[in-house]
């Protein structure tokens, strides 16, 4: 099998050795390591999500998931940048203009890594070809990396925001060579260390119309129909598939140590308790229930999707409640596993210590709030008939 007929979970398997090896170098430089980035392209990973049109292969929906719950598992801070760089580089090849995507893209026979924030803290005063944008982003995920930084900002006239209808400001994504961008770093923080997540900022950088796109846009001009959906549910799935890779992990362990495990003042090993047994049995039917959710939530929309069809309002409504409810499991699940394990679970460097730091960090998420339930509940009750976050 050639290297781009492989599945992304072949892909990312085929990186386990040195993810795993070079998690503890990605986190003292809090962003990952120079062998991982380059085992991520050399898999064909780093492009696998991109358009045909940019060198990907246009995964189905079920392949994402499964290829992030791998990463994830590997280590929380790897699986983190398969959520944030893979679909930003996809998404800037599905959407960007003809000639912004032969600048970014073509330019650099597709060899393009790109990561950033897509909230709208900028604003993009128009100018005569495009755009003079000025703002500052928090926590860009995988832009320690990058050759291209992604920047969400609202276009204005003569500094009035433009509006995209009575209530909305019009979004929209700016696409930025790194050498533009101003680091800021900050990226001091209790998990995910290796992500390279560091705030940055523009000032009065001049983006060509072309090298943007709108946030919420659903006409690819690349890519298959899945681009129709907007980045939203893609960005749900790869959240939801992520907390439950790095669960997984934790489970893992769970069993991995309660092998070998006495604990002080006992006669057998953890394993043989059945405390033990009651709560894995537990939690790992929680697992497989988030999963089981996630995936026909995410699979099943994008079905019909790919059939020709377009998710509704509600159907966004249940993909967002599947992604944070398996975070808000995967959470549970992994501290679960943290307290069982007792002082082995403490140790710097252990995956279990790394999961227990790594999950609380990604719950932080907006995209997995608690904002997330109360305005799906708005959709399901009746109490909202547009909600545009989701």
């Amino acid at each position: 099998m050639s290297q781009s007929a492989k599945s992304g979970l072949a892909m990312a398997r085929s990186v386990r050795d040195v993810v795993r090896a070079e998690a503890k170098a990605s986190e003292s430089a809090r962003t990952l390591s120079g062998p991982v980035v380059e085992s991520l392209w050399s898999s064909g990973l780093m492009q696998w999500m991109n358009p045909v049109e940019a060198g990907g292969q246009d995964p189905s929906v079920a392949d994402m998931l499964a290829t992030w719950k791998e990463l994830a598992w590997q280590d929380g801070s790897a699986g983190w940048i398969g959520i944030a760089n893979f679909p930003s580089a996809a998404f800037a090849a599905a959407y960007l203009p003809a000639d912004g995507f032969d600048e970014v893209f073509t330019a650099n026979d597709h060899r393009v890594t790109v990561a950033g924030q897509f909230f709208p803290n900028g604003i993009g005063e128009a100018t005569d070809g495009g755009f003079r944008v000025t703002g500052s982003w928090q926590f860009g995920s995988g832009v320690g990396h990058s050759e291209y930084v992604a920047c969400g900002f609202m276009p204005a006239d003569g500094g009035v925001v433009r509006m995209a209808d009575e209530t909305l400001p019009e979004m929209r994504v700016a696409i930025v060579p790194r050498a533009e961008v101003e680091f800021l770093d900050g990226w001091h923080v209790q998990g995910l260390k290796g992500t390279g997540s560091y705030d940055y900022a523009l000032a009065d950088v001049f983006v060509p119309e072309a090298r943007t796109y709108a946030l919420f846009e659903t006409a690819p001009l690349r890519g298959s129909r899945l681009y129709t959906m907007g980045l939203m549910p893609i960005v749900g799935a790869g959240h939801a598939a992520w907390a439950l890779g790095v669960a997984r992990s934790a489970l893992d362990d769970a069993v991995e140590i309660a092998r070998a495990k006495q604990r002080m003042g006992e006669m057998s090993s953890l394993i043989d308790k059945t405390t033990f047994q009651r709560d894995y049995a537990h939690h790992e039917a929680m697992w497989r229930a988030a999963d089981r959710l996630v995936t026909e939530e995410y699979t099943g929309g994008a079905e019909r999707v790919l059939a020709g069809g377009e998710l509704t309002l509600a159907d966004r409504a249940d993909q967002r409640i599947a992604a944070t409810y398996a975070t808000n499991a995967a959470r549970e699940i992994v501290e679960w596993a943290h307290l069982a394990c007792g002082t082995t679970a403490i140790r710097e460097g252990s995956r279990l210590e790394r999961a227990f730091r790594d999950i609380y960090t990604g719950t932080q998420h907006a995209f997995v709030s608690e904002k997330v339930y109360i305005d799906a509940a708005q959709v399901m009750l009746g109490l909202a008939d547009k909600m545009p976050s989701l």
